[in-house]
């Protein structure tokens, strides 16, 4: 069924990245022109250029480029001494990138429990998850919203535990005075459908460790800081000049396109207030989330979902099925019930269409077809 409002049909796509895209298509074209000359593709000035920059919008000493967030969440574990066995504690409600860092690390994931405040780690539940093999926690900012950084540095303090942040969804989030990525060392992905996306695969590893730092580039480039001088086994991680050449033209804007994403959830949160059975996003005291995803909660997401895409919206599910409980990590033990936040969460979840670019009369028709859903158009 078409969606008409004021006479006017209307679609509503997931996620259309045309509307960030256009403005700097032409600037885009003439820095890849420019680097086809120069033929500094790898490791180019570009790179360098970048990450001091974004190492400068996070508050970090330092910036080290890299292919994909996966990259910079398993470089940092190794960066840091993780040793086979040790143990690092995730949340259950994460995307499986998070338990993959850790294992192909050759450490140990042992998620715990998420808060339903804000969908992140619980400190009570990592405080008690702690053990003699425990070496890292590593907090997940869930759908651009901070973990509570300062409960969980302070459990890190008293164990003496590093804190290595997957802030791969939450590019310039702040909560109680924390920025996303300033806690030491953190991990961002630059997947094109980040608030900071470039135009395929990258990522970036923050820290305020220049030691650490350093090892990741050499981590990056078959584990050498000299040419040919290998310190140890590396990768090849490395940042493409041409996804650092877009995202240096993006991240003067990332901060406007984030109040966007801002605006949109206000929308939301106005039009669907009381609606049906939803729960809408929490926010809790002190944070400034930037709405990578916006996700709701109901008990048949996917009737509403089905109904929605009739209607010409796209919606999306965020995550389905917890790690602990994919054929992938069934090796760690357990079983259904051993996360019930999560576990509750899991299969009510749908995330909205929220973008920069998305316009009002989109959103206006995201809220009419959730209230005719449940009867209350």
């Amino acid at each position: 069924m078409q969606l008409r409002i004021a006479g006017e049909v209307v679609t509503v796509p997931f996620l259309d990245l045309g509307t960030t895209h256009a403005p700097l298509k032409e600037q885009v074209l003439e820095d890849v022109a420019a680097l086809i000359d120069s033929s500094a593709f790898t490791n180019g000035p570009a790179v360098a250029e970048f990450e001091r920059a974004f190492a400068g919008y996070c508050g970090a000493v330092e910036c080290v480029g890299l292919a994909s967030g996966l990259d910079a969440l398993r470089l940092a574990l190794l960066a840091a001494g993780i040793a086979q066995g040790d143990e690092v504690i995730v949340p259950a409600n994460t995307f499986v990138a998070t338990l993959e860092a850790v294992t192909q690390a050759g450490g140990v994931p042992v998620p715990v429990d998420v808060s339903e405040e804000d969908y992140n780690l619980d400190p009570d539940s990592v405080a008690e998850a702690v053990g003699p093999w425990t070496r890292f926690i590593m907090p997940v900012h869930l759908y651009g919203q901070l973990a509570d950084m300062a409960s969980l540095r302070a459990i890190a303090a008293v164990h003496d535990l590093a804190i290595v942040e997957d802030a791969c969804q939450a590019h310039g989030a702040r909560r109680d005075g924390f920025a996303a990525g300033a806690s030491g060392t953190a991990a961002f992905s630059f997947y094109p459908g980040k608030n900071l996306g470039a135009m395929g695969d990258a990522g970036a590893l923050v820290t305020d460790d220049p030691e650490l730092g350093a090892t990741v580039r050499a981590l990056r480039e078959h584990g050498q800081r000299e040419k040919y001088h290998h310190e140890r086994e590396g990768y090849t991680a490395r940042l493409d000049t041409i996804q650092a050449l877009v995202l240096s033209r993006k991240l003067p804007l990332l901060d406007a396109w984030n109040a966007e994403r801002g605006t949109v959830a206000a929308l939301y949160d106005e039009g669907l207030a009381g609606i049906g059975d939803l729960v809408l996003p929490a926010v809790p005291a002190g944070s400034e989330p930037v709405w990578h995803l916006y996700v709701i909660r109901t008990a048949d997401p996917h009737a509403l979902a089905e109904f929605l895409r009739d209607r010409g919206i796209a919606t999306g599910r965020h995550y389905p099925e917890p790690p602990h409980l994919s054929r992938a990590y069934a090796w760690l033990g357990y079983g259904r019930g051993a996360f019930p936040v999560t576990e509750r969460l899991a299969p009510t979840l749908l995330s909205l269409p929220i973008y920069p670019g998305i316009s009002e009369l989109q959103v206006d028709a995201v809220v009419e077809g959730v209230r005719a859903f449940f009867g209350d158009a």
